[in-house]
């Protein structure tokens, strides 16, 4: 009884509890989706226009499905809720069930005006007086079209089926009071505790609680979360890691307070509570009242993997809860320009049918039941709306993707949308990230400034900073040394130009940059390192000696500064979650004891750690970070701003690095504030942040330093190339403006002969900015590029948002530094918006992600900051120098086939269509079929399907040349391929060709008139073969093959369809002269004017094949 009134007690505080941190966590979760200005006065517009009924509309339907409320939860270990309804742990990707597979797709096809139309057609035929022929005749191609779309969905929907089955079957070890229990991973529940081994993945969100290291450390691969290839640091929270078994954890009445579920990956809040073990004398190190602040660090979230022994952990998210699946909205649908042109010319043909419909009932009257006559010659004419056309495209951007990936000068990319890669052909403005896009993310440490000496990666520079610490080492240097030194000559200044010691502040400069990082050292069996020594002060590491070891860090700069500061001697040798060891030359190890470490973030760009000399027990804080928040919280140096600009007009990554002593007894203040902020239950995070502001009073500016990012191969050609084939390069990158406009330069953004305007107003003011955009226009004018920051472009955007942006794309190159991720997707809306043209944007990072997929097509590249923007692009490609490619040849090439696929099946449906219309009118507007269904399907499909699908194979120019002259690709952009001219044109040969067809045959008809059939019908089959071999301009053995294989199915279908064709006709003389002479005169015309054509003005294409 005791224990039910403790449980009630507990669960009514912590209910008491959600329902006071409810209000924070809506105050955080509306807080971590920020939008820009702009996007908030659009969406303020947007609702200013709404009807009353429109917000009536959404009114209702939000009540009759309102969102889901999330809530922060209570979780007990091992003791999931038998009163509150998680979501289930199931993994389901599956569009369909088995019920509901045939009639959602039948409602998908549907949907489109397309089939809906052919569908009531051949619905229609069930009526007796409105029936042309067999019935198979309108439902063969329908059923054909559906079935091919439901074979198609059935596949892809088994396959996302057997994936799933192999997730949610993966089997678990569950802990509970009887002995674990392997359970597969769909029936785990909130609360359950779970062992999770190495390289296995996490199954569901949990908190890690305790894992195989001593130090209660795991290391996560979250490539498969966020992207990033490095492994991820966590740590199981003391109160539990030193318990002495898992078994335990059951038995110290713990529970996990966990914020409601959300969607931000890098944070999140909660309390760990220990109310002591259930059997006062069972000798558990479970304290009673413990409680622990918990953070991301203490989380293990779900498709994430762990990647070091083994770790055990609580869930508290399932299902649909977890971060994984929140964050797994589906991206926006892209719909490409060509498949509006498309849906244009459908809407036209359709208007046309109607209209050649009520032409045909007007010339026959309007007597009697005329609108039965009109029904049936809508049927018809039918044939001109192109059925097969979306089928027929669909396979043809298959066949584009397949050939991208087989492309060998492409190696490594992927076609990850199918659905648009004719865009590639239409492309006008590519957006471009800088850092691992234009650069390598490779950093090369270059400069150590120090105010008065700047260090390089020169030998003889690089010697000189070896000897300072080396000497520094000697003497027994450390910064507590240092610092007391400083304090007494200095009296607590800054180090500047004047003032300490040069090897010293070399020496305890190497210092700061060995230990301020989040870097860990990788031996040769590629565990994380966490070397003990083997005994006494200068003990061996285990598993390596003394071998060189390899480091991992998010960061690639983190990277090239520790990999410096061991070539200069003293090298990282040990890390893990308490320690830290650096190692001289001289084999000296110096053990430092890790008190707090504040990662890097985003929003704070910078990072800070605080340490403790375990020889001389000295205190120091450590901050490193970017100059606009560093130096405006260290003590003024007069050199910083200079030196600061001269590395960014290098092309440098400059990173300041500054230092504090802390005294014993401010420490043990500030530590106690701080734990109290970690463990605080509303405004966590602002508190948190309040409290380290308080080690920034009194930093000390050590150096900056400066590391390269290089150029990737091949990107001054590739841009060069991009500009001359009309696409205009905008660069976005969160760097510094100096970083920005050096790599601009260097990387050939703009001409050498144009310069760069920097758009920089006096002030946000209405009256500057107008002024400066004046400006601007003269510049944009003279051909310069502009240069523009976040800031400046976002109140630019606000003083007048139609005139900027044009002048912009006046601009031979547009460059904007300083840029958030949602400003870079704000970019691409704004050109698309205002240009009508078609973006691409190409990027390399998770911050690339809302560009890319804003874009018409995102471009990802597989680089050093991991997959994620790959993962989310249309294309993945290894290099930026595979965008020329891509474009010039593939896109180019697939818009220019798709265009031509498109006129050819119009081109049959109108040719048969014009031959039925001339029949019904020879013979007094009869609504009789000219041809029987059987062969209007063969027609279709086998008898001209294969040539004209092999036109996507065709190719105008050779690879090389279109790489070559990229003033190929400037002509694709005017949009000629499926202009309203050369769809008239394509009407015109129809007309004419249909017409020809259709009057010699009735003009040479004999006897019966199944010989009318037989020499109408194969003339158009012959026709349609010799128009594809006119337009091919580079066979290949597939063409030919298609050719033969149609020309063969029909030669054949003559000989046994003896019921439409007069088998003793088809080998008479009569006959063949019959049909080749009626097809001559209607393809040689065509021919004819090809071939002036060609030769009075030739394409540009032909005078560089010439």
């Amino acid at each position: 009884m005791a224990d039910c009134m403790k449980m009630q007690q507990r669960d009514s505080s912590n209910n008491s509890m959600s329902a006071y941190l409810l209000d924070h966590d809506e105050i955080n979760g509306s807080n971590q989706h920020q939008y820009s200005t702009i996007q908030e006065t659009g969406e303020e517009r947007k609702k200013e226009q709404k009807s009353c009924f429109a917000r009536c509309w959404e009114r209702c339907c939000a009540c009759l499905n309102p969102p889901k409320q999330y809530l922060p939860r209570v979780v007990f270990l091992g003791r999931p809720s038998k009163t509150v309804r998680y979501p289930p742990n199931r993994i389901r990707n599956q569009k369909y069930s088995v019920f509901s597979f045939v009639f959602l797709v039948l409602f998908e096809q549907f949907k489109l005006f397309l089939n809906f139309c052919f569908l009531v057609m051949a619905l229609s035929q069930f009526v007796p007086p409105l029936r042309i022929g067999y019935l198979y005749t309108y439902w063969g191609p329908l059923g054909f079209v559906v079935f091919v779309t439901m074979v198609r969905e059935a596949v892809d929907d088994f396959r996302r089926w057997r994936r799933d089955r192999e997730l949610n079957g993966t089997v678990y070890e569950r802990l509970a009071r009887g002995g674990s229990k392997l359970v597969p991973s769909s029936v785990l529940q909130v609360g359950d505790v779970i062992r999770v081994n190495k390289n296995e993945r996490v199954p569901a969100d949990l908190v890690l609680l305790r894992t195989s290291e001593k130090q209660g450390t795991c290391y996560l691969r979250t490539d498969q979360l966020d992207g990033e290839t490095d492994w991820k640091l966590r740590v199981a929270p003391p109160t539990t890691q030193r318990l002495s078994s898992d078994e335990e954890l059951l038995s110290v009445g713990a529970s996990v307070y966990a914020e409601r579920p959300g969607l931000d990956i890098h944070s999140f809040i909660g309390t760990l509570s220990l109310s002591g073990p259930e059997t006062p004398d069972s000798g558990s190190a479970a304290v009673a009242g413990d409680q622990a602040s918990l953070s991301v660090e203490n989380t293990l979230w779900t498709n994430t993997v762990v990647a070091s022994n083994w770790a055990v952990g609580v869930v508290v998210y399932t299902g649909a809860e977890t971060r994984a699946a929140m964050n797994s909205t589906p991206p926006r649908s892209k719909f490409g320009l060509v498949d509006r042109e498309i849906n244009n010319v459908t809407k036209l043909l359709v208007a046309s049918v109607l209209l050649l419909s009520m032409l045909m009932v007007a010339l026959k009257g309007f007597g009697g039941q005329w609108y039965k006559y009109y029904w049936r010659f809508l049927l018809l004419f039918s044939y001109i709306i192109p059925l097969a056309l979306r089928v027929n495209l669909d396979m043809a951007k298959i066949t584009y993707s397949f050939l991208i990936m087989r492309d060998d000068k492409l190696e490594g990319n992927i076609v990850r949308n199918t659905t648009i890669p004719e865009e590639l052909g239409r492309i006008s403005y590519l957006l471009s990230d800088k850092t691992g896009t234009l650069t390598e993310n490779e950093m090369v440490f270059k400069k150590l400034h120090l105010g008065t000496i700047a260090f390089t990666d020169e030998p003889d520079s690089h010697a000189e900073v070896r000897d300072h610490v080396r000497a520094s080492v000697a003497e027994g240097g450390g910064s507590g040394k240092q610092s007391q030194q400083q304090q007494q000559s200095t009296a607590g200044s800054s180090i500047t130009r004047q003032g300490a010691d040069l090897a010293g502040r070399t020496a305890e400069a190497v210092r700061a940059i060995a230990l301020c990082h989040n870097v860990t050292p990788v031996y040769e069996d590629g565990d994380c390192e966490t070397a003990e020594s083997a005994g006494g002060s200068s003990g061996g590491i285990s598993r390596g000696g003394y071998g060189e070891p390899s480091y991992q860090a998010s960061s690639p700069d983190e990277v090239a500064l520790v990999s410096w500061t061991a070539s200069v001697g003293l090298t990282l040798a040990h890390r893990d979650q308490s320690s830290m060891r650096l190692r001289a030359d001289n084999g000296t190890e110096l053990n430092y004891t890790v008190l707090h470490l504040f990662p890097f973030s985003s929003e704070s760009k910078r990072m800070g750690i605080i340490v403790r000399d375990d020889r001389t027990g000295e205190i120091v804080f450590y901050a490193k970070g970017a100059d606009t928040v560093i130096g405006a919280v260290v003590q003024p140096v007069d050199w910083l701003e200079e030196e600061v600009g001269n590395l960014a007009r290098e092309g440098l990554r400059t990173l300041l690095v500054a230092r504090r002593v802390l005294r014993p007894d401010f420490y043990e203040d500030w530590n106690r504030k701080y734990e109290q902020a970690r463990l605080a239950m509303e405004n966590r995070s602002e508190r948190v942040q309040q409290v380290q502001q308080l080690l920034d009073n009194g930093l000390e500016l050590l150096c900056v330093t400066g590391v390269e990012d290089r150029l990737q191969t091949g990107v001054r050609p590739t841009l060069e190339t991009l500009r001359n084939a009309g696409v205009r390069v905008w660069m976005l990158t969160g760097d510094k403006l100096e970083t920005a406009c050096c790599i601009a330069k260097s990387s050939r953004l703009v001409d050498k002969s144009s310069g760069l305007y920097v758009f920089e107003p006096a002030s946000g003011r209405s009256a500057d900015l107008d002024k400066e955009i004046r400006i601007m226009a003269r510049r944009v004018e003279a051909g310069q590029g502009v240069v523009i920051t976040g800031q400046y472009l976002q109140a630019a955007v606000e003083q007048d948002e139609r005139r900027f942006i044009q002048l912009a794309c006046q601009a031979p190159a547009v460059v904007v530094c300083r840029c958030s991720p949602t400003q870079k997707a704000e970019v691409v809306r704004l050109l698309k918006e205002h240009t009508g043209k078609r973006c691409a944007a190409v990027g390399d990072g998770g911050n690339d992600v809302a560009m890319i997929q804003a874009a018409d097509c995102g471009l990802g590249i597989v680089g050093k900051e991991g997959k994620q923007a790959s993962l989310a692009a249309d294309f993945s490609i290894m290099r930026f120098q595979h965008v020329a490619r891509l474009l010039l040849v593939h896109g180019r090439q697939c818009y220019k086939n798709t265009a031509i696929l498109a006129q050819f099946i119009v081109h049959r449906g109108l040719i048969i269509s014009t031959m039925q219309a001339v029949f019904s009118a020879v013979f007094f507007y009869v609504a009789i079929s000219l041809f029987p269904g059987i062969l209007m399907i063969g027609y279709a499909t086998v008898f001209t399907m294969f040539p004209v699908f092999s036109l996507v194979l065709d190719k105008d120019v050779a690879d090389s040349t279109a790489e070559k002259f990229p003033e190929l690709y400037r002509d694709l952009l005017k949009g000629r391929e499926l202009s309203a001219k050369v769809f008239f044109i394509w009407t015109a040969i129809s007309l004419y060709q249909g017409g020809i067809i259709m009057y010699g045959s009735l003009w040479l008809f004999e006897g019966s008139f199944l010989h009318v059939v037989s020499i109408a019908f194969t003339a158009v089959v012959l026709t349609e073969l010799i128009m594809v071999a006119l337009t091919i301009r580079t066979w290949c053995w597939q063409m030919v093959l298609a050719e033969f294989l149609s020309l063969t199915c029909y030669v054949t279908a003559m000989f046994v369809l003896t019921e439409y064709f007069d088998r003793a006709f088809l080998l008479t003389l009569d006959f063949l002269w019959k049909v080749l002479a009626i097809t001559s005169v209607s393809s040689i015309p065509f021919f004819l004017l090809k071939f002036v054509r060609y030769q009075m003005s030739p394409p540009i294409a032909r005078k560089l094949q010439a």
